[in-house]
């Protein structure tokens, strides 16, 4: 759990490189979500040869561009997390081990419940949104990766780098087409994911004692009263 220096000062937490990474990856997973769907649901046939129009393969490509985006910002966002502030190390590695983190995010879950009056400060994220970006991204974004880039070595041919990096994955979980459903529901699961994010953010902006969405603009997380 991030403690909190000075309740009545601003604490810089969310460095240039990780703001940008934030927004960028939301931009990707906007763009992946949109090509995403239209590669499942096609949308309606033009006449004329195909090549003539080639649509399906620009969204294809749009969608591979941004993938490559997703993955090489995750890269780089974990070794942000190396070099950057304390802050940044948080959404690869939860304080699972300390008690009072525990506590402190059971808080925060009374909260959400209504259960109690006022959330606790936290300057980096409170342990709940900490453990559920790593649970709900980190962890489901690896997932689309491997996911995504099998099939795209499935495109690419036998011998490619991908079908080489994760061939593996096909036919451990089931096949090609397991494979397909499986991504497709990931996308449903990412569109959720972002949903209640966006709206958690919005929510702890207004409600919470610190600012939240502002914090990812300008870095500073900002209080809103000084008391503990």
């Amino acid at each position: 759990m991030a403690s909190v220096e000075s309740f009545g000062e601003p604490v810089y937490v969310y460095e240039k490189p990780v703001r940008l990474w934030h927004w960028v990856n939301a931009l990707a997973i906007v763009v992946l979500v949109v090509t995403g769907f239209l590669i499942a649901r096609p949308p309606v046939v033009t006449s004329g040869e195909a090549s003539d129009h080639y649509l399906m393969g620009y969204i294809r490509f749009v969608h591979f561009s941004a993938g490559y985006v997703l993955a090489v910002g995750l890269i780089g966002r974990a070794y942000w997390a190396l070099v950057g502030n304390r802050y940044a190390r948080e959404l690869f590695a939860p304080r699972v081990h300390d008690v009072h983190w525990w506590q402190a995010l059971l808080h925060e879950v009374r909260w959400y419940l209504f259960l109690v009056e006022e959330p606790r400060k936290h300057a980096g994220h409170n342990p709940l949104a900490g453990l559920a970006m790593f649970l709900f991204y980190v962890l489901g974004s690896l997932f689309m990766i491997a996911t995504g880039f099998a099939l795209y070595g499935e495109g690419l041919g036998a011998g490619s780098w991908a079908a080489n990096a994760f061939g593996w994955v096909l036919p451990a979980l089931g096949g090609s087409q397991q494979v397909h459903s499986l991504h497709h529901l990931g996308m449903g699961y990412l569109v959720v994911f972002t949903l209640i994010h966006v709206y958690v953010a919005v929510r702890e902006q207004h409600l919470s004692r610190q600012s939240v969405t502002t914090t990812m603009i300008d870095g500073w997380r900002v209080w809103k009263d000084d008391r503990p």
